[in-house]
């Protein structure tokens, strides 16, 4: 009998050991998912701010082409 009661407490110790490691990796696991969406959501205001970023440096060379182009036309006149 002390036999069996020594197996059923092993198996009973691996098996919450066990479930202990599956919860602390699962626990892991939804960090690094819940810092992977922070980092993409990083990424998208990055790109967003940087289409305005560039869209403000071709205003800005519109502008200056079209500033040139007056000036060469009023030259030539």
């Amino acid at each position: 009998m002390a036999l069996d009661t020594r197996t059923l407490t092993h198996r009973l110790a691996a098996t919450v050991t066990a479930v202990t490691v599956l919860l602390v990796l699962a626990g892991c696991g939804a960090e690094v998912a819940g810092s992977a969406a922070v980092v993409g959501g990083l990424q998208a205001q990055q790109a967003t701010q940087a289409r305005r970023q560039q869209a403000q440096v071709m205003d800005g060379l519109k502008a200056g082409q079209e500033t040139g182009l007056a000036r060469a036309a009023s030259a030539a006149d």
